[in-house]
């Protein structure tokens, strides 16, 4: 990708990486970033090979949030309703670019260390593993700087760490450690340093892309679809789900390796 672009993309075998690429300023999302987000996400999704994306950042931490010497432009001007309905239209856009994290039919893991601040949490929250370093800090910091957290924190996160842990870090916008978070349930592991980190990212990944890609995908799509419906119709999803997934090669394949005694090597059929 170009160099004036904030995400580098790699690859490795069926895992994606995706590194935020801006270490001299701590990796901070510039507005154009969260528009790479969308166009990157689509591409990965779109991408047969991959079967498993790894978010991380560059240097000494994954990110300190919003640039907000880029935002400034959100935040100046006339406080007419058309300049109101030009901020709306624009957050709308900047959440586009974790929705598609989230609506990656990819399985997406962030690794962390060093700070993760305000869009840092969004983009934690978008993802569906996340483990970090012991020197990982984190923060939902809008509160301490006038802003209402507006790209997906408040929404997701109390559907992974509850209402009270998300109200009391989002009001506060105090800064909590990685054992916190491992407590709280934000984070599944943590790691002693970066480099360990990113070996654990790598065999968590490389679990997942060894695994059948239409289990793995229609998994994905059916934790999130009975979190947003509830269980009845989350039940309903998944046995139509499964009508049309287990007519595929990758269950015979899973059946004969099994009788074969052999590891399976799925396909995505």
């Amino acid at each position: 990708m170009s160099e004036d672009k904030m995400l580098k993309l790699e690859k490795r075998d069926h895992v994606a990486y995706v590194t935020l690429n801006r270490p001299e300023k701590r990796n901070t999302m510039t507005l154009s970033f969260f528009h790479e987000m969308v166009d990157l996400f689509r591409q990965l999704d779109k991408d047969d090979s991959v079967r498993v994306i790894i978010i991380r950042g560059a240097g000494k931490c994954f990110t300190g949030g919003l640039d907000l010497g880029d935002a400034a432009s959100m935040f100046v001007g006339e406080a007419g309703a058309a300049r109101r309905e030009e901020i709306r239209l624009a957050i709308g856009e900047l959440q586009q670019g974790m929705n598609w994290v989230e609506k990656c039919r990819k399985p997406v893991i962030a690794a962390v260390h060093g700070f993760c601040i305000g869009g840092g949490i969004d983009l934690l929250a978008a993802s569906d593993i996340r483990i970090a370093s012991q020197d990982a800090v984190f923060s939902i910091r809008e509160t301490r700087v006038a802003i209402i957290a507006d790209v997906g924190t408040l929404q997701r996160l109390p559907h992974i760490i509850g209402h009270g842990w998300t109200r009391e870090l989002a009001l506060t916008g105090r800064d909590f450690t990685a054992e916190e978070a491992l407590n709280m349930g934000l984070i599944t592991r943590v790691c002693e340093s970066k480099e360990a980190l990113f070996e654990e990212a790598d065999k968590l990944a490389d679990q997942i892309a060894g695994l059948s890609p239409l289990a793995v995908q229609g998994t994905k799509d059916v934790i999130n679809y009975s979190r947003d419906n509830g269980i009845y119709p989350g039940l309903d999803y998944v046995a139509q789900k499964n009508a049309s997934a287990l007519i595929s090669e990758d269950v015979i394949e899973a059946a004969t390796a099994f009788m074969e005694k052999r590891p399976p090597k799925f396909k995505g059929n």
